[in-house]
């Protein structure tokens, strides 16, 4: 007579059991997920430029891309310093001229505005890259200065290299003060880093699956 409840019991055992293996299998593959995204993370961090000597090669234009402080600024010293002859500045708000634009970054609106053109469509990375792209082949440029944040750079070089395969593409890396070098030891810092790799990969993923041209 008390077959039934036994066979309950075990078939509850059963199930209890079940739940635990995978229980137990799923925080497996979540630990081996995030070994492998803090493996990538650290590889992905070194690939941040550090501080130095900026390349001297010349180029045909200069593109600054917008989103982070000193780009522009960078962007017209290399200018000024005759690396290029033109300065194409991605990603600007609508309605923002190249006087106000230079009023604010040099305090002077017309010493550069001869040779700065405004990009005003796009609105992320691959946007830049796109409108840059169309830009640069319109001046019969070969070879692109590109100016954007230290942290920034990896993934605007992969979109960079997808948007113009025919260009070459010499990096000019910004280090703003609040990124810090030793970027393990400031929170913040750390938490960009992080959100630029996961966009990393996310743009992998996206050019993966929709190919150079993908959105």
């Amino acid at each position: 007579m008390n077959e039934r409840p036994i066979e309950a019991q075990a078939d509850a055992d059963r199930r209890a059991h079940g739940r635990r293996r995978l229980i137990r299998h799923l925080c497996l593959v979540g630990a081996g997920l995030l070994g492998a995204w803090l493996a990538g993370l650290i590889w992905f961090a070194g690939q941040i430029p550090t501080p130095g000597a900026q390349d001297p090669a010349e180029t045909d234009v200069i593109a600054v891309l917008t989103g982070g402080s000193g780009r522009l600024e960078a962007g017209l010293d290399a200018l000024s310093q005759g690396l290029a002859g033109k300065v194409f500045v991605s990603g600007v708000y609508q309605g923002v001229e190249v006087t106000e634009l230079l009023r604010l970054a040099t305090g002077k609106p017309d010493r550069f505005s001869c040779c700065v053109t405004l990009g005003y469509s796009a609105d992320n990375t691959a946007g830049n890259a796109r409108e840059t792209a169309e830009w640069a082949r319109k001046q019969g440029a070969r070879s692109i200065r590109l100016v954007t944040g230290a942290y920034h750079m990896p993934r605007s070089l992969m979109e960079f290299a997808r948007a113009m395969p025919e260009a070459v593409i010499v990096s000019h890396p910004v280090y703003p003060d609040h990124v810090k070098p030793d970027w393990w030891r400031w929170p913040g810092t750390a938490s960009l880093i992080a959100s630029e790799y996961n966009k990393y990969l996310l743009a992998h993923l996206r050019h993966g699956l929709f190919g150079p041209g993908g959105s």
